[in-house]
Order: C-alpha cells, then structure tokens, then sequence
C-alpha cells in the first residue's frame, strides 16, 4: 500500500530522536478535519518514555522531520497532536502511483479461506433474511481476494430433518398431486406454501385437542401432524424408497428455485454440501465417540456429549430414536470440509441468533481433537427486521427475495419515468438501480447491527444509496466521453486547491480501506468510503469548473482525477456485487 513505506518512513526518524522508542510507541494517524494537517503523530505515548513538555517533544520531531523529508513542507501541534503538512508534490506522485496496476494489489496471503454463507432450507423460498446472509457472504469473498487471500465459497444445503418432513407431509396430504408448473409457482415458493399449510393445519389440530381438555403440551404430543411427520423422518434416514423419492422430487423443485433467485442476485458457490450427506459423516463420528469416551449414551439410547470444561451445557448430538440433530450434521461437515479444502480459517456467515450453536460446534471439536477447530470463526450479523416486527417463515410473514427485488425494480422504474429518460435502457436501469439500492442498503450498516428494512429510503437517489455512487460514477462517465483527445496529468503548476487534494487523498486511501475491510471482515468499511468518495466528488463538480477550466492544464489534472474516482466507484461497488451504469 502506497501509505505503508512512508508510515514506516516516518516512524524509524521519530525513533531516531529518542533513545528508548520502539516502532510500537509511534501511532500515526489521519488528522482530524478540524486540525490543519495531512497525517499526525499522537504524542501522548512517546511523553510516557520521555520526560519533556509536550510541545517541546512536538517540535523536536517536527523540525527533525522537515529537515529529513522533502515532502514534508510544515507542521503544527495542537493538545499533544503533531499534525504534519505535505507538500503538494507528495500528492501528484501518489496520484500517478494510483494508475499503476499494482496500486490496489495488497500483499499475496498465501491463505485459503473457506466462506460459508447462505445456509438454506428446502422447506422454503430464500427470503430478507437469507439476503443479507448471501450479500455479507458474497461481498467479504470478494474484497478477501482483492486483499490478497485465496477463497473458497461453500453453502450447506439443510435438505433434511423435521421441517423439511413437514412440507413433504403437507403437500403428500393437502396438495392433490399439484406441482409448480400446474400451479405456475416457482419452485422454492410452491415447497415453502406447503411449510405454512402444515403449521396452519398444525395449529388448528392443536386448538382442537385443547378444546377437548388437553393442554398445551399434551396437544403438541398428541398431534397426528406432528407424530406422522416424526415417522417420516425415521423413515427418511432408515432408507424407505417412497419417502426419499419425494424427497428427492420435492427438493429438486426448490433447487430449480434457488439457481434462479442466485442468478438474479449475481452469486455464486464453488461447492455445495448437503445435510443429507454431512450428517452420516457426524453420525459415524459421533458413534465412535462411544467407544473413546468423547460422549456418552443414556437409558433412552440418546447420545450426548458433556461440556462442562468448557463451562456449556451438554449437548445432545443423537435422538433415541438414532435420529440426527444439527449439531451432527455440522461436526460432519467441519470434517469433510477440512479433508477436501485443507482451509486455513474457515468462516460461517451466520446470524447473531446461532451465538451459541457455534460456540458449542467449535467446543466439541475441539474436545474430539481437531486442533483446526482454532482456526474456525463466527461471523455473527444482526437479523433484518420489518417494521411489524420479526419475520416467521412457518407463518409465511417474510419477505422472499424474488418478490422484493421485483418491488424494487417497479420502483426504480418509476422513478426513472417520471425524469423523463428517453436515452436509455429504462428496463435495464430500473434493475441495475434496484439491485444497487437493496444492495448497499443492506451492505452499508456494520454486519453486527441489526437492520429494519425500509425500501424507500434505499433508493434515494439524494441520500446515503448506491443510486446515489451510481450516479456519481454516471456523471464522471459523461464528463470523461465529453472530453475528447485529454491526456493524463498528474501534477499542476499552482497549488493544489482543498478539493483536489481531497480526492486525491480519498484515492491514495482505497488500498487501506479495502484491506482494513479484509482484516475485519466488514463490507460496510468499503460501503461507506465509496459514498464518501462519491459526495466528495459532487462537491468537487459542483464547485470546480473542470471542463470550462480556463487552463488546458487544469482540464486534463481534473478529468484524470475524475477518471480514477470513476475506476475506483465501479471496482469497489463490484467487490460489494453492484453494477453501475454509464448513463442514468
């Protein structure tokens, strides 16, 4: 990174002014926009080892530093802060650095991480929720490799279990041999209709047997639905041919699905594992853990494992019927997954409501031995809420990806209408807008924070969007086609006014933020710079004149500023998994 040299730089002359320094007392940092600086040393760690008045530290390393450095052309202190001046020539070489193809390129890591995202069930259409999920997935993939870092996506398919027995059951039941194409209902919707027809038709059996004097408890026991739905299961995993091949019939229809909703959204997975195969591999481990003394059986056959070393509750990891949990199908394919990636650090992009599934996953592999369970990591991220409250797929209160994107589209159509475009692609505006404006919406806010979902908001094209970068980066493309036969310059012959040292600090940044979104695992960091980025540019053509600039000099410093600014807004909004458009 273009920073990184002379940070160092920097760093080894302040130790050179003291005996006693070590690199670890030097912080430096961005000055504060109410300072007048370019970088600043904070000194308060250096008063600690030198016994001096602070201003007089400060101007000690100052003037040793101006006298080192010929790019360093003033400074000043101001409450323990040694803000450091550049000269204008430090800018125009960092602005032609940026046109080197090894600008953005970090150091190669030498590391292959695995990202686990999306995480679906085949009960049901991938909904707001699987969203965020597949974009926090997607987007931390992608800025990982441009930090350097080899990547590999995986998704764990949950195509077994009770909930999955449920649809079949409904559908066996309820459904009069209907399928998606007689129905015209897409794949994973037409599955996850008949997830809510068996809760519904589960709820009602429930009310029944309460009316007749059970409680609620006995009523759950009870119920027909819920005991056939049971046997189902038992069957499914003892092999029973009719069982399976609706499975397998049921499951294939939201396969179909979900590729679609995928290539709608622009996101891909290089391998898919399934629980169905997964869990046999946790059951075998789980079943020798018998005989080693990793877990233990009970009266009722159930088998458990004790986790009181690591101050958790034991964990049940086989029914007594022999019936497999989560828990056995992700010991399963932790396992699998080591053996065939051989991964450095694996990362599961799950929800924050899964904290302690991941806590007790890692434990107990922990207690088997797997000395990589170390090397295993919870990306946990706050739910996305609605303003009614939380979304229950079993009540069909969600809002499915499909008809969201669908939304979004007609409301981004209509707001191209009403401006009054004839030159363009309204169609393919409206979806390159929509997608931006869910996109970044849901990108932008720190994963950690839960979201309440607000699409209008997310598509002002005046506000904190990707409309809004989508139309910085439009405004540069009609400026650039606009100025024909400019060259590339990178310096001027004045001095650089605040807007375009601005920009150029904001460019040179783009290295750093992208591996500081990296080292945490945060898109937003790379959201949000790039809306800075696009408002600072505003500003600068709003203010500037840059085209009408009176010297040709000037037109073609501007314009090659504009250039690198359009480069950066379209590469870092596709590390987010947004396209911008050249006109809007």
């Amino acid at each position: 990174m273009i920073y990184k040299k002379h940070i160092e730089e920097i760093s080894n002359l302040v130790i050179m002014c003291y005996t006693g320094l070590s690199v670890e007392d030097i912080q430096i940092q961005e000055t504060r926009k109410e300072f007048e600086g370019d970088w600043t040393i904070v000194l308060f760690p250096i008063l600690k080892l030198i016994k001096k008045p602070l201003d007089q530290i400060g101007d000690e390393i100052g003037s040793y530093l101006i006298k080192e450095l010929d790019y360093l052309e003033s400074f000043n202190i101001v409450k323990g802060f040694l803000n450091l001046q550049f000269a204008d020539n430090f800018w125009f070489e960092g602005l032609e650095f940026s046109f080197l193809e090894n600008f953005e390129i970090n150091d190669q890591k030498h590391e292959n991480i695995v990202i686990e995202s999306c995480s679906p069930n085949t009960n049901k259409p991938l909904h707001l929720g699987h969203l965020r999920n597949i974009l926090l997935g997607h987007s931390i993939a992608n800025i990982l490799i441009a930090d350097g870092y080899h990547v590999t996506r995986v998704q764990i398919i949950n195509d077994r279990g009770i909930h999955i027995c449920k649809s079949m059951l409904a559908w066996k039941k309820f459904g009069n041999a209907e399928t998606p194409d007689t129905s015209a209902i897409k794949g994973d919707h037409f599955v996850g209709k008949y997830y809510v027809v068996f809760e519904k038709k589960y709820q009602e059996e429930q009310q029944q047997l309460i009316q007749k004097g059970f409680s609620i408890e006995e009523a759950k026991l009870k119920s027909s639905l819920l005991n056939e739905a049971k046997e189902m299961l038992r069957k499914w995993e003892s092999g029973d041919s009719d069982i399976i091949n609706l499975w397998k019939q049921m499951n294939s229809w939201v396969y179909e699905g979900f590729e679609s909703t995928y290539k709608k959204i622009g996101v891909y997975f290089d391998k898919i594992y399934y629980e169905s195969d997964t869990y046999l591999i946790g059951k075998e481990y789980v079943l020798n853990g018998l005989d080693s003394g990793f877990c233990y059986q009970k009266k009722d056959n159930s088998i458990w494992v004790n986790l009181d070393n690591y101050n958790l509750e034991e964990k049940l990891l086989l029914r007594a019927d022999g019936t497999a949990v989560y828990m056995t199908q992700d010991l399963g394919t932790a396992i699998i997954r080591k053996d065939e990636i051989s991964f450095d650090k694996m990362i599961y992009v799950v929800g924050n409501e899964q904290n302690h599934h991941f806590n007790v996953l890692f434990s107990i592999l922990n207690k088997m031995k797997f000395s990589w369970s170390d090397d295993l990591f919870h990306l946990s991220y706050g739910m996305v809420n609605l303003p009614d409250g939380k979304m229950k797929s079993r009540e069909g209160n969600v809002v499915d990806i499909d008809d969201l994107l669908d939304s979004m589209y007609v409301k981004s159509k209509d707001i191209i209408l009403k401006s009054n475009k004839s030159n363009v692609d309204i169609d393919k505006l409206s979806r390159l807008i929509g997608d931006a404006a869910l996109k970044y919406f849901i990108l932008k806010p720190d994963p950690k924070k839960e979201i309440l979902f607000n699409p209008e908001d997310s598509i002002d094209f005046n506000g904190h969007t990707g409309p809004f970068i989508q139309y910085a980066y439009a405004r540069i493309n009609s400026l650039i086609s606009k100025s024909k036969q400019i060259k590339r310059v990178f310096k001027v012959n004045r001095s650089l006014l605040d807007e375009e040292k601005i920009l150029v600090k904001l460019i040179l940044n783009y290295p750093s933020v992208l591996h500081h979104s990296a080292t945490h695992l945060n898109p937003s960091f790379l959201a949000n710079y790039l809306y800075s980025l696009s408002k600072e540019y505003n500003h600068f053509y709003q203010k500037i004149p840059i085209l009408s600039a009176p010297n040709k000099n000037d037109i073609n410093f501007r314009v090659t500023i504009s250039t690198k600014v359009a480069e950066l807004i379209s590469r870092g909004m596709s590390l987010l998994g947004i396209d911008v458009p050249l006109k809007m």
